[in-house]
């Protein structure tokens, strides 16, 4: 199989965890050298692709508000990373090269041969990964709001309360076990922690949204995948390291960081890796800039495609 529509409902890689559809999006299933991903594509067919990858404890919905923005203009594709919404859960292999060497072969199966990336959080330490080894398919990247393993994510969690209640979870994810016995059975009340506290306003998330999510964790091995990207961090740190002996990134980047992120200037945190280097900071945004401010996003990432063609 290459890429293949929706069918029915119980014939789909976790049948049990509902579908959401978008106007004008489809829903399609890639394979992925092994393993099934799901995308959400639409938008103008010959228009330049850009796909988009979320991060922890999201899915492809977290570019929702963003796709109709860029759906006049752009080819748009939203993947689910390997073990998030929709997609398979394999037992190994989430470091961010293995994953993104994944993401790379189901955009190649959805018959795009060139493509501009962008990602917020674990999907932009997987967007880093996959331009360092397929630059010359990628037309520009850009990063939202995540420190990216070896690069700009710091060895130690600062014990500040003021700091410390946005990173944190790095440690709790990388220990053995313990977070699959606390979170178990308790995936929403993590969620909606997760969304509401990172966000500038809470109420960007609906009860919809957190029941989203935290049935996407809960279901099939999602909490040991979500986890698992936390747990092979030092092995992407150090395939990144080795990756940038041989090279710098030389397409263009684009760093979106927001005025109450986690990471004040992402273009000032990756500039020492990348040759080509522009930013932006959203205001009126904490962590989740893509639910935040998607209009800002849109006009972000539509600008840089523009500058960039």
């Amino acid at each position: 199989m290459t890429a293949s529509e929706s069918g029915p409902v119980r014939d789909l890689p976790l049948h049990a965890l509902p579908l959401h559809d978008l106007a004008g999006f489809t829903h399609r299933w890639v394979d992925a050298d092994g393993i099934r991903l799901h995308a959400v594509e639409g938008g103008r067919p010959a228009g330049p692709a850009v796909v988009l990858l979320a991060g922890f404890p999201q899915t492809w919905r977290a570019w929702r508000k963003v796709m109709p923005s860029l759906a006049d203009r752009f080819r748009v594709i939203a993947i689910d990373l390997p073990g998030q919404g929709h997609s398979d859960r394999p037992e190994r292999g989430y470091d961010t090269h293995t994953v993104a060497a994944h993401i790379h072969a189901a955009v190649k199966a959805l018959g795009v041969p060139a493509y501009w990336l962008a990602a917020h959080d674990i999907g932009a330490w997987v967007a880093f990964s996959l331009a360092l080894n397929h630059e010359s398919q990628l037309r520009g990247l850009a990063l939202l709001d995540a420190g990216i393993p070896g690069i700009t994510l710091p060895e130690q969690i600062p014990t500040d309360p003021a700091r410390a209640w946005k990173t944190w979870h790095f440690a709790f994810h990388l220990v053995p076990d313990l977070p699959e016995t606390l979170l178990a059975g308790r995936e929403r009340e993590y969620v909606d922690w997760f969304l509401k506290a990172k966000a500038l306003d809470p109420g960007t998330f609906d009860d919809a949204d957190v029941d989203h999510y935290a049935a996407a964790l809960a279901a099939d091995g999602g909490l040991r995948a979500s986890l698992a990207y936390y747990r092979d961090a030092a092995e992407s740190a150090r395939r990144n390291h080795r990756a940038l002996e041989r090279q710098h990134l030389t397409v263009p980047v684009l760093g979106i960081s927001s005025s109450h992120g986690s990471i004040p200037d992402m273009a000032a945190s990756i500039s020492p890796w990348a040759d080509h280097m522009t930013g932006v900071i959203v205001p009126g945004a904490g962590h989740f800039i893509p639910d935040e401010q998607p209009d800002a996003v849109a006009a972000a990432l539509t600008d840089f495609i523009a500058d960039g063609s």
